[in-house]
């Protein structure tokens, strides 16, 4: 039965989990080596060696440094992870802060031309059935297991985050919220899927008598969907808008909807589907990328489709706007960027792939109607409500958004320097924040530690010693064959970092780890982690993220500190996407002005590159090859055919690009520390 099935299932992938490595304990020497070189050259004179003395302490022969040391040990012997429980609610689970923005990251589509109503229905009837087949890929465990690229290539990497993205729910607490996991052998796998409407949402059941729901029958029930939001007589409670809130106080605004049954069957919905669809309003704002950004992360605040959410899900919410405004906006706790980038590029090319099946063949008959779900809204709801809604206008308010697409040149370039193009970009981002602010910041970029049994992330600390030395070089008059010695040194120890980190190696998950355990041992806490430096250490004002993807599409997040920058790349061949957010609110960031340097800063180096090495300006070259282009063009004008101008159904718009190798661990970026 379907029940012996999912056992079966989970036996399998337990198997194949066990066949990678457990993720290594590195020394307590090598780290805390490693923890005074990387924060000397970001602290004062007084405050390294104030840290250094601790640090000396702590690590000292029989001191509470090896205690812990060997706590970890034991714990390595006895889980698969030894640290992924203590990462998971540091990272996410005991975060208070709002999941838009905070730490929910989008991927932002590209703009879809719907000439009418019926247009924007047929793309997310085409994008659901493209779900559904990935599904079925889950289901039946047909997922190619997915192999290292970049540095150590070719490793076989954990696969464990894809099986959770339909079986996964986050449910907040007042502490601390909780991964939900319906692994139940009792409850019947969820056959539905959450549509959200003009704040409301329905259930659309894509299981019906056994049998899948083929295009032409999601379609008419979003049809269906589409007039039932319309026709609603009374005001509805925008209540996706409460799980905008922070966390804690998303907890308390649950509890008060679940004294109602009525919302408790509603919430069981929500909480048991495979996915949501948000079919947006127009959001009347100019369509650019980094307004199409912005929708994807907030949906405009509570006046546009800000309430047209439900964050908690934890597999995608697939965004179809009514102007074409499309993307998906995941809860990221239990998977980091690759699932969501693979998951994204599959549903493009389904739909590019796959042509869209609306005929009537094989339909269900006598399709039931969708069902609204109903809510009852007390006036202490309704308090909360207004309440949330103005919190989320201000975060809305608040978002410093910008992306812009590099054309200079792109990874190729940097390839020809034989440079790494991750290392590149990292030290490129380093020279943008110092030309901002004139100093070297705690910087977080991901790397994947999947190449062990339940890897997730650890950080590679971009901001080494030797970037820092490059940067400054690059504001004085040194000589550029010194310049150019520095600049492959700070790519050389970006390297070497990526590295350790991806092979388990890095220090923050280790120093988490040695947290976790004085606390777990009710020790007072260490001095090492009440120190000014660890603080700071932790603080990362530079969040950074390479998601390179292979369709033409690109991710956004927030900043994770209120005086800091996200910075996500995706590097493509001949341009680099880079997608900068801050805080209005903080005096000390802008990111019009971040990304005007960061450009500034690709043009110089470039300009090192080609003096040092004599190779010709890929910009110069780019803009004479569209020159010539653009007067082909002009001869070539006219002679299409008639055809191409007669209506034809609306594809959606995607370029698909041929995969290429990329550099850091199994092409992971960074989110919420940056988690990503």
């Amino acid at each position: 039965g379907p029940a012996l099935e999912r056992e079966k299932k989970k036996i399998t992938l337990e198997l194949s989990t066990c066949a990678l490595p457990k993720l290594p304990l590195p020394s307590l020497s090598e780290t805390l080596d490693t923890y005074l070189k990387c924060m000397k050259h970001l602290l004062t004179e007084e405050q390294f060696n104030k840290t250094q003395s601790i640090v000396k302490q702590f690590g000292a022969p029989g001191g509470v440094g090896e205690l812990l040391q060997s706590k970890l040990v034991e714990r390595r012997e006895k889980k698969a992870n030894w640290v992924y429980d203590y990462w998971l609610n540091d990272m996410y689970l005991n975060n208070r802060l709002a999941l838009p923005i905070n730490s929910s990251p989008a991927m932002v589509f590209p703009q879809q031309n719907f000439k009418a109503p019926i247009d924007s229905l047929r793309f997310a009837a085409h994008l659901i059935s493209g779900v559904l087949e990935y599904k079925t890929l889950l289901d039946a465990r047909a997922l190619p297991v997915d192999y290292a690229r970049g540095q150590l290539s070719g490793k076989p990497l954990c696969m464990e985050q894809y099986y959770r993205l339909f079986t996964s729910y986050r449910l907040p607490g007042p502490d601390r919220d909780t991964l939900v996991a319906q692994e139940s052998s009792v409850m019947p796998e969820p056959e539905h899927i959450i549509v959200a409407c003009k704040n409301q949402f329905f259930v659309l059941d894509v299981v019906i008598n056994f049998q899948r729901l083929n295009e032409r029958d999601l379609l008419t029930q979003l049809e269906k969907i589409s007039k039932m939001a319309g026709s609603e007589d009374e005001p509805v409670p925008p209540t996706g808008l409460l799980t905008s809130d922070g966390r804690t106080e998303w907890a308390e605004a649950r509890s008060v909807l679940m004294r109602e049954s009525t919302n408790r069957d509603s919430l069981d919905m929500i909480e048991r589907c495979l996915c949501l669809v948000c079919l947006d309003d127009a959001s009347g704002t100019e369509q650019s990328d980094t307004t199409r950004a912005t929708m994807m992360l907030h949906g405009g605040g509570p006046s546009k489709n800000g309430g047209n959410r439900w964050y908690d899900k934890l597999l995608f919410q697939f965004i179809v706007g009514a102007d074409g405004c499309c993307g998906v906006v995941c809860e990221h706790s239990p998977f980091e960027g690759i699932v969501l980038v693979q998951c994204s590029e599959y549903l493009l090319k389904y739909m590019i792939g796959s042509p869209s099946k609306l005929v009537r063949a094989a339909s269900v008959s006598e399709l039931p109607a969708p069902r609204r779900l109903r809510w009852k809204c007390s006036p202490e709801m309704q308090k909360l409500l207004t309440s949330t809604a103005d919190k989320l206008h201000r975060l809305v308010q608040n978002l410093d958004m910008n992306v812009h697409k590099f054309s200079d040149y792109g990874k190729e370039f940097i390839k020809k320097q034989k440079m790494s193009p991750d290392a590149y970009i990292q030290i490129a981002l380093q020279l943008a924040y110092y030309r901002c602010h004139g100093r070297a910041v705690s910087t977080y970029e991901s790397a994947s530690t999947r190449r062990f049994q339940q890897g997730r992330v650890d950080n590679i600390r971009s901001a080494t010693p030797e970037a820092l030395a490059f940067v400054r070089a690059m504001t004085d008059r040194k000589l550029i064959s010194r310049k150019m010695e520095l600049l492959r040194c700070a790519i050389n120890a970006q390297t070497k970092y990526t590295v350790m980190a991806i092979t388990g190696m890095a220090i923050d998950n280790h120093l988490l780890g040695l947290r976790e355990a004085a606390r777990e041992m009710k020790m007072e806490k260490p001095e090492i982690f009440k120190d000014d430096s660890y603080l700071i250490s932790n603080h990362f004002i530079l969040s950074t993220s390479q998601v390179p993807t292979t369709v033409e599409m690109f991710c956004c997040y927030g900043p994770v500190v209120p005086d800091g920058y996200g910075a996500c790349y995706n590097p493509q061949s001949d341009h680099i996407i880079f997608s900068v957010s801050s805080f209005h609110e903080s005096p000390q960031t802008c990111s019009v002005k971040f990304v005007k340097c960061l450009v500034q800063g690709l043009q110089d180096i470039m300009d090192l590159c080609n003096r040092c090495n004599g190779g010709p300006n890929p910009a110069e070259q780019k803009r004479n090859n569209q020159t010539m282009e653009m007067q082909t063009q002009t001869e070539a004008k006219g002679k299409t055919s008639q055809d191409s101008t007669k209506s034809q159904p609306t594809n959606p718009q995607v370029l698909v690009k041929s995969p290429e190798p990329t550099f850091t661990g199994a092409r992971t970026g960074t989110s919420a520390k940056r988690k990503f």
